[in-house]
């Protein structure tokens, strides 16, 4: 196949800020290592696999509690089907677009909160290798709307939901698209779009992970994030030579499921937690001997179920509220950093404070949570370094935990079992294990180190994922 540009090249496409970063950081990943001198026909394949297999938008309308019309711009991108059944999340946010001519800012400035734009391109592009990393049968895919859930009364949510299903379930099923909760969308929204689904089709099927645990929904599916992010580390560590989690300081973005229950799973295997924060500031620990406890971040969770900020939450002084910035140059010294909360949290100039801070261990809990001059930082140090480097674990592997047990909850439902929390967690804990080891094995086979020196797990991970997700396409016919 004659490749037409390079794989660094997408002159031909309209500015897409957020999608070209991830594109470009895998496709420099992939043309630093040795896997294009190897397999030169992999070009072709990067070519193919970076363009959506599909992308639906649609006009959702709805009436608000003052009956009023209200109308909002709904989507689906379909990015890849090689794997399995297009898999991802659904996000409700005024920013949801499709990452076409929308400008990213650039603060200079550290640790304060840019805008943040919530790109569905990017997202359907990064979910089709994190998928491929977690082992089961999944394709890739991305989708929300332009509603802003905060607000809104839950009558006007329910209407909303079920007028954005009654367009999407023209597009999904259970073998052809299986969406998931994400940013804006709870158990709640997903329990009104999937009964919205049950009465269009006329079918109960597994068609939305994320359910309620009385109608199709799995144990740990909550959790599942979080944990996985801190089994994911609990791997670095150990291969690193560093020991566990007992001891360690750990800084946390984000107060959301993902960044709650990395916490309680870091606190109890002896960490220390000493920050999470929300888009309105940081709440990071006043002392060295008073970090957070599990009471206060079921407390903070509980706060945040009710929409309202960090500031709200009544401490006594315990911590600091830090408004409108990020943790990462306020919480010290720390061993272990988990950006949980959304992409681009971590700059240059954060990475570099988290590097003179100590860090050992960067791990995404957030989709892209680190901008590539962050990764740079990283990935320079681990070079340099050796063994006493930071290492640096990208989302699509460190965070694959959570859509890995929503494709546990697709097999529940494909048998229509019930599997238990022990169970569940196993299985979990398999996938993380197989995640990292696969980028592990594939950065020292495809990427040139010193000796004494960490593997990249961010080029291994983006090997293995873009490998195997590019071999099903060449076996289907998709590329040659």
């Amino acid at each position: 196949m004659h490749v037409t540009q390079s794989p660094l090249t997408m002159s031909n496409l309209p500015s897409e800020p957020e999608f070209e970063q991830a594109y470009r950081e895998l496709a420099s990943t992939l043309e630093n290592s040795t896997l294009f001198k190897e397999h030169p026909e992999y070009r072709a394949a990067l070519e193919v696999a970076s363009v959506p297999e599909r992308v639906i938008q649609f006009r959702v309308t709805w009436e608000d509690d003052q009956g009023r019309l209200r109308v909002n711009r709904g989507y689906r991108v379909q990015f890849n089907s090689a794997l399995g059944p297009y898999k991802g999340g659904l996000r409700l946010h005024p920013t949801v677009n499709l990452s076409m001519c929308v400008p990213l800012p650039r603060p200079r400035y550290v640790g304060r909160l840019p805008l943040t734009a919530h790109s569905l391109k990017f997202l359907g592009f990064e979910q089709t290798f994190k998928n491929a990393l977690t082992g089961l049968n999944m394709g890739g895919g991305k989708g929300g709307a332009d509603f802003d859930p905060k607000g809104r009364t839950d009558a006007e949510i329910r209407r909303f939901c079920q007028a954005f299903m009654r367009e999407l379930a023209k597009h999904i099923g259970a073998d052809t698209d299986v969406p998931a909760g994400d940013i804006g969308v709870s158990g709640r929204e997903i329990g009104y779009m999937f009964g919205a689904y049950r009465h269009a089709r006329n079918r109960w099927e597994g068609v939305l992970t994320g359910k309620g645990l009385s109608w199709g929904g799995s144990l740990i599916r909550p959790e599942a994030t979080g944990y996985g992010v801190v089994y994911y580390v609990e791997h670095m560590l150990q291969h690193a030579g560093r020991g566990g989690f007992a001891g360690k300081r750990v800084a946390i973005s984000g107060s959301g499921n993902v960044a709650q229950y990395a916490a309680l799973k870091a606190i109890e295997l002896g960490a220390t937690v000493v920050s999470l924060s929300d888009s309105k500031g940081a709440l990071v620990a006043a002392a060295r001997d008073a970090p957070f406890t599990p009471e206060h971040v079921e407390q903070i969770a509980a706060l945040k179920v009710e929409r309202r900020a960090l500031s709200d939450f009544a401490h006594g002084g315990r911590y600091t509220y830090v408004e409108g910035a990020r943790p990462w140059v306020h919480v010290g010294s720390v061993d272990v950093a988990l950006p949980c909360a959304t992409q681009n949290e971590v700059s240059r100039d954060e990475a570099e404070a988290l590097v003179r801070g100590g860090v050992l261990v960067v791990a995404e809990g957030s989709n892209m949570g680190c901008t590539q001059e962050a990764i740079d930082v990283f990935e320079a140090q681990r070079r340099e370094k050796g063994s006493e480097a930071v290492w640096y674990a990208p989302g699509k592997a460190a965070n694959c935990g959570g859509v890995a047990v929503s494709g546990l909850e697709m097999a529940q439902n494909s048998q229509r079992l019930v599997w238990t929390s022990e169970e569940v967690d196993d299985k979990l804990k398999g996938i993380i294990k197989n995640a990292f080891t696969t980028g592990l094995e594939m950065s020292q086979r495809y990427v040139q180190a010193k000796d004494g020196e960490l593997p990249s797990l961010v080029a291994g991970s983006n090997i293995a994922g873009f490998v195997k997700v590019a071999q099903a396409m060449h076996d289907q016919g998709d590329w040659w």
